[in-house]
């Protein structure tokens, strides 16, 4: 393994070159991997697998729009997509791909084909720690892993097709056969990953949980809404004030903290931003800390697991979800936001 000095704390991590793509096909050799869901992270996992050339197999409901996109993209019925019951039968690593809510739902069917040996793969923590309210409690005779890519299938697939990788963490909750380690690190590689580090079940769907609410989707949109608000209100132009809060954000600042780091980032900006942005990253720290601390009481304690399990029970949940993108997606910001980007050169042609 690889050791990465995080300011002192030392990490392993697992790279490519330690566990490259023919090891991983040797240790798989004679397994069936079953993905079992083809909506946000099954068409990734399952179409760079059959890429990479491993033998896997898709399991979806008929008569959804899921079973036509897998036939769009190659999975031919009966042969290599099959309904999941089906498929979790033939699988020897069943990798549960639903969303939390339908994997609430389609337990009792993948649960009847867990039989000795084979392995249970999640991208998820969730089921499995809030089992007192999902049901999801594994078989004691198979092992149970997983392999969660730090980012959404489209991201996965993409970077799979330019040659990069995706960070994935790996965790082993159940290790039956002995081999469960060594096939979440094969699997781990065989769908994409950049690179693996080491987690558990319980801190994986913590860190997802509070991640998705904060930075990553929740606050940042916040963010968005309340700069826009206050640009707006002080008279600058839609498009002035979505310029300044996302589009330079999105389009020039962030790929140079990709690049190389927010110190780079700073240090290539001017000395007036640099300024400011140093003064206020406290300010905006000291106010946002307590907001993080609820928020990860909030997830560790298991309320938001309930709130998301109570919410997808309601027969009515897909239509209030469309009510809440559509407000989202009609809002004045994100109108601003579809102008300006159709004004982008690539987008002229």
């Amino acid at each position: 393994m690889a050791q990465l000095n995080f300011g002192g704390v030392m990490e392993d991590v697992v790279t490519r070159e330690e566990f490259p793509l023919e090891k991983a096909k040797q240790v798989l050799k004679n397994e069936t991997m079953a993905v079992i869901g083809y909506g946000v992270q099954g068409p990734g996992q399952a179409m760079n697998l059959r890429d990479n050339g491993f033998n896997v197999i898709v399991g979806q409901r008929k008569h959804s729009a899921s079973w036509q996109k897998a036939l769009s993209d190659g999975w031919q019925e009966g042969v290599s997509l099959f309904e999941p019951e089906e498929a979790a039968k033939r699988g020897t690593i069943l990798m549960f791909l639903l969303s939390d809510a339908g994997q609430i739902q389609l337990w009792p069917i993948l649960k009847n084909n867990l039989t000795e040996g084979k392995g249970l793969y999640f991208s998820h923590g969730f089921g499995v720690t809030f089992h007192e309210q999902t049901g999801i409690v594994p078989p004691k005779k198979v092992d149970v892993f997983l392999a969660a890519p730090k980012g959404s299938g489209t991201s996965l697939r993409r970077l799979f097709l330019q040659g990069k990788g995706l960070n994935s963490s790996y965790a082993v909750f159940q290790d039956f056969t002995g081999r469960a380690k060594e096939r979440a690190l094969a699997v781990g590689m065989g769908i994409g990953s950049g690179y693996l580090f080491e987690t558990d079940f319980r801190k994986e769907v913590f860190s997802d949980l509070t991640g998705e609410r904060g930075v990553l989707m929740g606050a940042i949109a916040g963010l968005f809404e309340a700069q826009y608000k206050v640009l707006r209100k002080h008279g600058h132009s839609p498009s002035e004030a979505f310029n300044e809060t996302v589009e330079e954000l999105t389009q020039s600042l962030m790929p140079l903290v990709a690049e190389k780091g927010m110190d780079w980032m700073y240090a290539n900006t001017s000395t007036t931003a640099q300024r400011g942005a140093l003064d206020w990253r406290h300010r905006f720290r000291e106010t946002t800390l307590p907001l993080f601390e609820e928020l990860y009481a909030s997830v560790s304690s298991g309320k938001e697991a309930r709130v998301v399990i109570e919410a997808n029970k309601k027969p009515d949940y897909r239509k209030n979800l469309e009510k809440e993108l559509a407000e989202l997606r009609d809002s004045e910001l994100w109108q601003a936001g579809k102008q300006v980007r159709s004004l982008r050169p690539e987008n002229k042609n």
